[in-house]
């Protein structure tokens, strides 16, 4: 039963949300919506996106310090592969935002007392797990065009990669792949999460149902992915610190561009959840340190 509530949601059977066509204007209107959310909310959004910058700089630090070079592209771009995760609190701020109700940082979190955080944890991990394959395509690529052998410096690192065949090899074929993945992501997450934030529907439905808005609107979907791509590139270069502005509005507009592709008709919204609190004794650490722990 629990395995079927991820899948199919709270229903007796599995909801079939409308799905709308819209135009390029609609667009516009969501990211004015979700600039003007970012203005309403500004210290919570940066609050919860401060974590984009870390892992940039995380992920430039590692790569340097361990001397996966080659890699540092691939780890920072995949990064919006998981964006949408990140993103979960600035969408239950917008929902909660558009509903007229508080908007205090605390009820971004909202989202782990909802009954629909299994279907959302499943997504996650899909979206991880595309990653991780992202990462490991991309490594295959730069084996195959330079082999094993470690970068001697960055600047002959950055002089191979531009001025041999093999670099250009490395630059058109990954990103051409890179191009296949964020497609994938763009599908089956563009509306996937704020649907399973709206709507108890589980995780089948909302995939399915962010393939059908895709496919409804090939155009503004695809100009979408491209002003996504090319706002969180702005972001990330003066040392990834315009992430902070540039994804809790990227975050919020994905809501209301949800509200606009999306009719949810009489699908069951999510039962909310009251964490429960129990009384703890020092006796009991580490052990309550995990959910499964009695």
């Amino acid at each position: 039963m629990a395995h079927s509530h991820v899948l199919l949601g709270a229903g007796a059977v599995p909801a079939q949300p409308a799905v709308r066509r819209i135009a390029f204007s609609d667009l516009k209107d969501a990211l004015s919506k979700g600039a003007d959310d970012f203005l309403a909310m500004p210290t919570h959004a940066i609050f919860l996106c401060a974590v984009y910058p870390i892992i940039g700089l995380l992920a430039a630090r590692l790569a340097f310090g361990y001397s996966i070079l080659p890699l540092l592209y691939p780890l920072v771009a995949g990064f919006a592969l998981v964006g949408p995760v990140a993103a979960l609190g600035l969408y239950e701020l917008s929902r909660r935002r558009e509903a007229g109700r508080d908007t205090s940082a605390a009820h971004a979190l909202d989202v782990l007392q909802s009954s629909s955080i299994g279907a959302i944890v499943a997504l996650g991990l899909l979206l991880l797990a595309i990653f991780v394959l992202w990462v490991a395509f991309a490594n295959a690529i730069y084996v195959a065009n330079f082999g094993y052998a470690t970068p001697t410096s960055i600047g002959a690192f950055i002089d191979e990669v531009l001025t041999t065949r093999a670099g250009w090899t490395l630059i058109v074929v990954g990103n051409a792949v890179g191009f296949l993945f964020a497609v994938a992501v763009l599908s089956i997450s563009v509306v996937s999460f704020p649907l399973l934030l709206d709507r108890d529907v589980g995780v089948a439905v909302a995939l399915l149902t962010s393939i059908r808005v895709v496919l409804k609107n090939p155009a503004p979907m695809a100009a979408w992915g491209v002003i996504v791509a090319g706002l969180l590139l702005l972001g990330s270069l003066p040392a990834f610190l315009g992430l902070t502005v540039v994804v809790p509005i990227l975050a919020h507009a994905t809501w209301h561009l949800y509200r606009k592709t999306v009719r949810s008709g009489s699908s069951p919204r999510p039962e909310m959840r009251p964490a429960q609190k129990h009384e703890r004794h020092a006796a009991d650490f580490p052990a309550v340190l995990f959910p499964w722990a009695k």
